[in-house]
């Protein structure tokens, strides 16, 4: 029997009470909305550092819930590396076509194999980091909002993280799975799992809190720009 490591994403509900969920989307809501970590278009409203912009959101995002989910899938040393907040407004058309997560967040910039091309992003630099690393994240991704494929779920193709770095231009769409997760609920996906966004059909928002853990310190004197220790 496959397990969700095997396929790349686990799906789980009620992780988060409505109270929670409330009280996320008010500390969110009440966040002073300029500044370099913010990003507004019309299709998208993004915070990256999202974690970072307040210690009130690390209170609820890190509920009893949570820590166990992560104590039981991946163990005691796990840590943040990268948080993002998206809300994907009722009338968004935004798309994102298939890719896999390869890019993580480091303090500067060195000459280390493997690691490059590079970005300046927000006070830090972003990287394409060797597969090993890229092996070892996880991503956590919580759901504000009931999401379906009528409003910009996550399609995935299950397995496709098990071969390394891909090529776009190999790729075949097979199986492709919508990743339909309740307000409340998580998705749990390795990075390198293919997936993609839709376009919103149904004029429903989607708010979404994305969290990448690791547990590998970076070689070179380099260290993760948005490490944050979850506690116990």
């Amino acid at each position: 029997m496959n397990t969700w490591r095997d396929i790349g994403y686990s799906l789980k509900k009620e992780v988060y009470t409505e109270e929670e969920i409330r009280g996320l989307i008010a500390v969110i809501d009440n966040l002073e909305m300029s500044g370099e970590y913010f990003k507004r278009s019309a299709d998208l409203f993004a915070i990256r550092n999202f974690l970072g912009q307040s210690e009130s959101i690390s209170r609820i995002v890190f509920n009893e819930k949570l820590k166990a989910i992560i104590r039981q899938e991946f163990g005691e040393n796990y840590f943040v590396v990268k948080s993002i907040y998206f809300d994907k407004p009722a009338s968004s058309n935004w798309f994102v076509s298939y890719h896999q997560d390869l890019t993580i967040s480091v303090d500067k910039k060195a000459d280390i194999p493997g690691f490059g091309p590079w970005t300046a992003k927000h006070g830090y630099y972003g990287v394409q980091a060797p597969v090993e690393i890229l092996e070892n994240i996880f991503t956590i991704r919580i759901h504000l909002d009931d999401t379906n494929e009528d409003n910009g779920a996550l399609k995935v193709i299950p397995q496709t993280h098990r071969n390394g770095v891909r090529r776009m231009n190999d790729l075949v769409v097979v199986n492709e799975v919508s990743c339909n997760v309740p307000k409340g609920g998580i998705m749990l996906m390795k990075p390198l799992l293919m997936h993609r966004s839709s376009r919103s059909k149904n004029e429903k928002r989607r708010r979404v809190i994305h969290i990448e853990f690791s547990d590998m310190a970076l070689p070179g004197g380099l260290h993760w720009a948005e490490y944050m220790d979850i506690g116990s």
